[in-house]
């Protein structure tokens, strides 16, 4: 059985990033910070929400998220002829901000 989900829990790492397309669609990228341990290695995972509500888009940096949703490899051609490019990203599903409680991960 083959089963692609991500459930992450970090902080926000910049603000977020609102993109609107001439369709109506709206997109939210996020940069999370989570902490692995151990050690204690530091990665920043791009997020992206697709239709984000107003308060998806107000978070702010430092803010505690929490996240559900798949990996996904995404593909685009380099500016100026320098070939094919593509990175992992989680595509979420479920965001969720916390305010106050848990630990400083």
């Amino acid at each position: 059985m083959d089963l692609n989900l991500v459930v992450l829990s970090g902080r926000l790492s910049a603000e977020p990033e609102l993109r609107l397309f001439e369709s109506g669609a709206r997109m939210v990228r996020y940069l999370v910070t989570v902490r692995n341990a151990p050690p204690r290695r530091v990665d920043v995972i791009p997020v992206t929400l697709w239709d984000p509500t107003e308060d998806q888009t107000e978070a702010e940096r430092g803010q505690r998220i929490w996240i559900a949703g798949s990996v996904q490899r995404r593909f685009w051609e380099e500016d100026g002829g320098g070939g094919r490019r593509s990175r992992l990203e989680v595509i979420a599903e479920n965001v969720s901000f916390r305010t106050t409680g848990g630990d400083d991960a």
